[in-house]
């Protein structure tokens, strides 16, 4: 369970935990000889023979905390800084002048402070619970904050020419053996990808790579290719653990704001 999760359950509870969901039993769940879950038995299947990777699934949040402490349960390292893993990543020199401003307005001006969309790639490192529906021809990605919905089509069609711009973009994917190789254009121009501000721009091309371990496990091994923030292509691998016996809740960023005004300058 996540920190923003935490607060949420609390603030529901005020009002009536019971129609939540929240300890709603996991049908199908594997178990060991002594009866508890068995995350690391071998993933379900789909009728067609690949890896279903629907489920609900949140970041890895077992990360030391950072030294400034955690807030409540830990957040993932990824959170703050995606590029964490590969030792950061490879900024143009206007990109990491661009870094260094976001970072000391102190996230002031991070669009998910605004709650605008987490948007592709970023809503894997966020830390809230992302539901995974997968039907013949398509995944559907439900996240908790604020209703959001991704699609990636999985029925052969190509990436649209010159699309609207969108927070999550387009997304088309296909099987290569047991992993979902995604590709997403489309995206946004002034996207951040952290909450350190890693930049995107509208030139960006994901590609996402999604392999589900097991039962309980799933990496994602995300590619940047970004000419306008980037001197070259970047991948970092991204864990998701599986969460059993709850569902997602309404979480509804705007209702009720009052965290903007009272950003300030450091």
């Amino acid at each position: 369970m996540t920190f923003f999760r935490t607060l949420a359950v609390a603030a529901l509870c005020a009002v009536s935990c019971g129609a939540q969901w929240l300890d709603h039993p996991t049908a199908g769940v594997p178990k060991t000889p002594s009866g508890t879950p068995n995350l690391g038995a071998p993933a379900p299947r789909t009728a067609d023979g690949h890896p279903d990777l629907s489920g609900i699934w949140e970041a890895d949040n077992t990360a030391p905390c950072p030294s400034y402490g955690c807030p409540d349960l830990r957040l993932s390292h990824d959170f703050l800084d995606i590029g964490q893993s590969i030792g950061g990543l490879p900024y143009t020199p206007a990109s990491a002048a661009l870094v260094k401003a976001r970072m000391a307005a102190n996230d002031k001006d991070d669009p998910a402070s605004a709650c605008l969309p987490t948007g592709t790639p970023r809503m894997h490192i966020f830390p809230i619970l992302r539901k995974y529906v997968e039907t013949p021809g398509l995944l559907v990605i439900l996240e908790e904050r604020n209703k959001a919905m991704r699609q990636i089509f999985t029925d052969g069609r190509a990436l649209p020419v010159h699309p609207k711009p969108a927070f999550y973009g387009y997304s088309s994917g296909h099987w290569e053996g047991d992993t979902l190789v995604v590709e997403t254009s489309g995206l946004r121009d002034g996207m951040w990808l952290d909450r350190n501000g890693s930049p995107m721009t509208s030139q960006a091309h994901v590609t996402e790579r999604f392999h589900r371990v097991n039962y309980g496990n799933m990496d994602i091994a995300i590619t940047v290719d970004d000419p306008g923030a980037y001197t070259k292509p970047w991948t970092v691998h991204i864990a998701q653990f599986l969460v059993i016996n709850t569902e997602i809740m309404e979480q509804i960023c705007v209702e009720n704001e009052r965290d903007s005004r009272h950003f300030t300058e450091r």
